[in-house]
């Protein structure tokens, strides 16, 4: 599933290509139809990202939610948009391009109170100038819940997902399994201000690196990472291979459904 930096990324191509102009809009697959024959011919008013939900605001005051969940994905093209291809879900055209969207998990308007209770629902987001960190700390400092648990949890912090949490916990020497009452309120803080950081870095390089110089390939004369879902890092899908850092094996294990990857050295147990 996309992480919160992507999504925020496709807010900003909507802008980029669409912000302030009308746009035509249609559903090819028809499953959407009716929602876009009401956004047909509206003006995108603004393209926003709160964690991993897409909203593109119009002028009729409606709001098109987005979430790509795991299949989802969106094609941008400039110039005269071609016959569309596969299960198209809604198309964009305006201003120099187009814009398809296939396979989300979700793809519906909202009206300004449904907005409201979607943001709600939803924790804050590093990556927003309104996100505070104090409002996830409420949750976090008192929770029994391991804090890699806590970190994917989209109601007490939005955007990241498998990768991000891995890679800050290792950053931060947090051992994933401590509870999230087990952590200082300045070692939250050092989790949250470096999980900007890095999301940011991936809004404006469209992937995810996290290592730091002197542990990059060419420091360290080694080969350069090669996998689908991103760039250099330090224990995201690397069970079993020496910590960059320290050498010892990276661990993993399952937790709440989903792989989670650790270095024991670097991480030492706080349990």
């Amino acid at each position: 599933m996309p992480e919160g930096h992507t999504v925020h990324r496709l807010a900003a191509e909507h802008q980029r290509m669409f912000g302030g102009r009308r746009v035509g809009a249609s559903s090819p697959q028809g499953r959407f139809a009716e929602g876009a024959a009401r956004l047909d011919g509206r003006v995108l008013v603004d393209a926003d990202a709160h964690g991993k939900h897409l909203l593109l605001g119009f002028d009729d005051d409606r709001t098109l939610h987005v979430h790509l969940g795991i299949y989802g994905k969106y094609v941008f093209g400039e110039g005269a948009a071609p016959a569309p291809v596969g299960a198209v879900r809604l198309r964009l055209v305006g201003g120099s391009g187009w814009a398809d969207l296939r396979g989300p998990n979700a793809c519906e308007l909202l009206e300004p109170g449904d907005v409201k209770v979607l943001r709600d629902r939803l924790g804050p987001d590093p990556l927003r100038a309104d996100g505070d960190p104090e409002v996830a700390w409420r949750r976090v400092g008192r929770s029994r819940t391991p804090v890699a648990v806590l970190l994917m949890d989209q109601s007490v912090v939005a955007g990241p997902g498998n990768i991000y949490r891995a890679e800050v916990l290792f950053r931060q020497g947090v051992d994933p399994r401590l509870p999230g009452r087990g952590l200082s309120r300045g070692r939250w803080q050092g989790i949250w201000d470096d999980l900007a950081v890095l999301m940011a870095a991936g809004v404006r390089a469209g992937r995810i690196d996290t290592v730091r110089p002197e542990h990059m390939p060419e420091a360290m004369g080694r080969p350069p990472r090669v996998d689908g879902h991103g760039g250099e890092v330090y224990v995201y899908r690397r069970a079993g291979l020496p910590c960059l850092v320290c050498g010892s094996v990276v661990a993993t294990v399952e937790l709440a459904g989903r792989n989670l990857f650790w270095c024991p050295g670097c991480q030492a147990s706080e349990v």
